[in-house]
């Protein structure tokens, strides 16, 4: 018999991106960030040095999710990431599916030393946004940048690919801490600065036209369609170790 373990399960206001009112003092962000990648690329570690400073040399797979929440501030306001740790490995991709749901942020992990886990890249992104709600804000990782006598993917293919496909990129080693919290927080900050850029606009929306205005205070954070009009596409940006 196989048992799945959860932490627990999420309520619905867990599962939205939180936003208060400006003159709140209460005021709360709520990302839901997800750790995605194949079985052994050092997701839980990624999670476990980001979190509480800790490495475990022989943890061991992940089976089903866990996920821990982590406070940080950004320009001033608390935001609280929960972060999924989602299992790698083929066959928990269907218990874990569901959990991209939801999802505002993404973490794309491969091992720098296994080079099948960056060809696997692009199974994952496919399979980010065939269960996401809305655009994710994603960042390709490059894990174990410490072992690198025992390099198979360079720098230089990994952002290449990171540009194409419009995500972020950086190297990091979870053994060393190298660039960890960097990449959780360049998730985080892009997050929060389109959802300043919407809460913005659904303000000016308001002054225009009263009749407008509900009760509701929850602001979906989704794309302007597959690039914004008003800016060029986003380049990769690139950070190694």
């Amino acid at each position: 018999m196989l048992l799945l373990w959860l932490r627990r399960y999420p309520t619905c206001d867990e599962r939205k991106m939180a936003f208060r009112g400006e003159d709140e003092q209460t005021e709360d962000y709520l990302f839901k960030i997800v750790l995605i990648g194949d079985s052994a690329v050092g997701k839980s570690n990624l999670l476990a040095r980001f979190a509480r400073d800790e490495f475990y040399p022989n943890s061991k797979s992940t089976i089903g999710v866990e996920f821990q929440t982590q406070k940080m501030d950004i320009n001033g306001k608390e935001v609280k990431a929960q972060i999924w740790d989602t299992a790698g490995q083929e066959r928990f991709r269907a218990v874990t599916s569901a959990y991209y749901r939801g999802a505002v942020g993404a973490l794309l992990v491969y091992d720098i030393s296994r080079r099948q886990t960056f060809d696997s890249v692009g199974r994952w992104l496919n399979e980010l946004h065939t269960h996401s709600d809305m655009n994710v804000v994603t960042i390709l990782v490059g894990n174990k940048s410490d072992l690198k006598d025992a390099r198979e993917v360079t720098v230089a293919e990994a952002k290449a690919l990171a540009e194409a496909q419009g995500l972020f990129f950086m190297e990091t080693s979870a053994l060393d801490s190298s660039n960890v919290v960097a990449a959780f927080k360049t998730v985080v900050e892009e997050i929060y600065r389109i959802l300043s850029r919407k809460v913005i606009a659904s303000q000016e929306l308001k002054k225009q036209d009263p009749i407008w205005v509900g009760n509701g205070k929850t602001v979906v954070l989704q794309g302007d369609g597959n690039q914004e009009t008003d800016a060029a596409p986003r380049k990769a940006w690139c950070c190694s170790a």
